[in-house]
């Protein structure tokens, strides 16, 4: 029996074509106005020197290591959320998310959204979606809390010799091993709040909807966290390598670009700065602008950068961190609308069989 038509769902007005080419205009007008302003402002020409000075093929290896970074993510997603499916449909949600948390000012969610949608629209359940996203999180996270957790501690007691403070070092890198004990006892916390039991479906008030939805996201997070723990434990390649290889090779790509413009402080000083660095992201800009720029570029003359070359590096390599995902993202966006557009289900091989087919069994003589 052919199965129902869906329902299509409307997607947000924020996310929607109009808007994110209008968000794609107003970064490439920030980009240019912060070029003017380098060009220009007093004070800074120490900055505009080392631009001047730059080695176009470290420039260029950034470019590439940044791409990889956003192809990365891709593989994560895939290996993920469902190894069967088709990389295409892999690669266009991927990129679109990564599109979307460039352009969409909402501290990373925005990404999130747009590819629960469209999961949605193909088929995957919503079940599922919640479940696997948190895992996603979790598991892409798990890269930049390791290395905080451990250089921080190192640096904090002195085992690794930098020029940043000591005592900044082992505050982050406590923080970052209680973010990952909270994180592993979060499941058996978030089950304590119970089944979804409200009473009858005619008592439906303010508060036993609150309710509901509480227990229901407890339940998402709980289920994703544990998700990602049995991913753990089956070291899949696709969701662990890409995971690494989104952070790791983000990393290499602001390397290139520190070689660009000089030299950067040691590598364990290096990645640290960058892992405290990233948190600017947190606040709610588009694309983390200003807050990773200010981030990044404070924790790396904290720890040993001069601050001219920490300015230049940052800002180029923020250039191709935002731009590429940006413009890939934009076109694999139009590529997905044109692909539901046509009533595909590219995810709906991911969810099981219905119950209920017939069984047949042969008997082999």
């Amino acid at each position: 029996m052919a199965s129902p038509p869906r329902t299509p769902e409307a997607l947000p007005r924020e996310l929607g074509a109009a808007g994110l080419a209008r968000r794609i205009g107003l970064l490439a007008l920030l980009f240019a106005v912060i070029a003017l302003l380098i060009a220009t402002l007093p004070g800074i020409g120490e900055v505009r020197e080392r631009f001047a000075d730059a080695k176009p093929g470290w420039l260029v290896a950034m470019v590439v290591l940044e791409l990889c970074s956003c192809l990365s993510y891709v593989v994560a997603f895939r290996g993920v959320f469902c190894r069967r499916l088709e990389w295409r449909f892999s690669y266009e949600v991927g990129m679109a998310e990564q599109g979307t948390n460039v352009l969409v000012p909402a501290g990373g969610v925005g990404g999130l959204a747009l590819g629960a949608w469209v999961l949605r629209q193909g088929g995957m359940s919503t079940e599922r979606i919640a479940r696997r996203s948190v895992s996603f999180f979790v598991l892409t996270s798990i890269p930049n809390f390791l290395c905080a957790m451990v250089l921080g501690i190192l640096i904090g007691s002195g085992a690794i010799a930098t020029a940043g403070p000591q005592v900044v070092a082992a505050i982050f890198g406590g923080l970052a091993l209680a973010a990952m004990i909270l994180v592993v006892a979060l499941p058996r916390a978030l089950r304590r709040v119970g089944p979804d039991h409200d009473g009858p479906l005619g008592e439906d008030g303010l508060w036993t909807r609150l309710r509901r939805l509480a227990r229901r996201a407890a339940g998402a997070v709980s289920g994703g966290v544990g998700d990602a723990g049995m991913l753990l434990g089956q070291r899949p390649p696709y969701a662990l390598g890409g995971a690494v290889g989104y952070m790791g090779f983000d990393v290499l790509a602001l390397v290139c670009s520190f070689e660009a413009f000089g030299l950067g402080p040691s590598f364990a000083a290096f990645v640290f700065a960058y892992v405290i660095g990233q948190l600017g992201g947190l606040v709610p800009l588009p694309g983390g602008i200003g807050g990773i720029e200010g981030g990044l570029i404070g924790a790396l003359a904290l720890y040993g950068s001069p601050l001219a070359q920490a300015t230049a590096a940052v800002l180029a390599y923020r250039v191709a961190q935002l731009g590429l995902p940006a413009i890939l993202g934009s076109v694999a966006f139009l590529q997905l609308r044109r692909r539901l557009g046509r009533d595909e289900a590219p995810a709906a091989l991911c969810e099981p069989v219905e119950e209920g087919l017939p069984v047949f069994r042969v008997r082999l003589r």
